[in-house]
């Protein structure tokens, strides 16, 4: 989730076949954010969450999904001539203590077509003091929302994928899912960022971008 990336940042992904089947693409991605802003002004914006997810999860396809859900629907990719459009529901759990979770909701009257999707995130608010860049603005507080996603993406690819070779398949899906993790993480945090410090009046982070795209 980054247009400003944090020095231990990165992103795993590695796939596999299971016993039925399916092709299992999983992914780790470590990333933070910089918000200058104590903890709890911080804290305060994100628990208000209809507020503002919506509006920064633009242009991608949100619906509400009971009290503190939402479907988000990621868009349409795909290759070797094989596409999905993922669509998953996301449950954002209340605050416990500064950490924030996310997780997958069940969408009702919507089966997966090919797919499944298992979505775990936590968010964790970590005060900053002293930092150079907060010294320069005159700012005595930063706030590092620092973020771990572990996601599954499960496969049924149809019979003219599975000719092909696997090592082959995998090493694609493993690419692909890499790009869409990080370039919707990229759009999303800058989207929170300018968001943020805007409604507050606050000067924003300078963009710190590492990715090459």
């Amino acid at each position: 989730m980054s247009d400003a990336y944090s020095p231990d940042e990165g992103v795993t992904a590695n796939a596999r076949r299971t016993e039925d089947g399916k092709t299992i693409f999983r992914i780790n991605f470590v990333d933070s954010m910089e918000m200058y802003a104590e903890p709890q002004v911080v804290a305060d914006y994100l628990d208000v969450h209809p507020e503002w997810f919506t509006r920064c999860a633009h242009p991608l396809k949100t619906e509400p999904l009971g009290e503190n859900g939402y479907v988000l629907i990621v868009g349409r990719y795909g290759n070797f001539g094989y596409e999905i459009e993922p669509k998953v529901g996301l449950h954002l759990l209340p605050q416990d203590h500064g950490v924030y979770r996310i997780e997958t909701l069940p969408v009702p009257d919507y089966i997966p077509a090919g797919y499944d999707i298992d979505f775990k995130a936590s968010m964790e608010l970590v005060e900053s003091s002293n930092q150079p860049a907060n010294r320069e603005l005159s700012l005595p507080t930063m706030t590092q929302v620092q973020w771990n996603l572990d996601l599954d993406v499960f496969v049924q690819f149809p019979k003219f994928i599975q000719a092909l070779p696997h090592s082959l398949v995998e090493k694609t899906g493993d690419a692909l899912l890499e790009n869409v993790v990080k370039q919707i993480s990229r759009r999303l945090t800058r989207k929170v960022q300018e968001d943020f410090h805007t409604s507050r009046n606050l000067p924003m982070p300078k963009s710190q971008k590492r990715w090459p795209f």
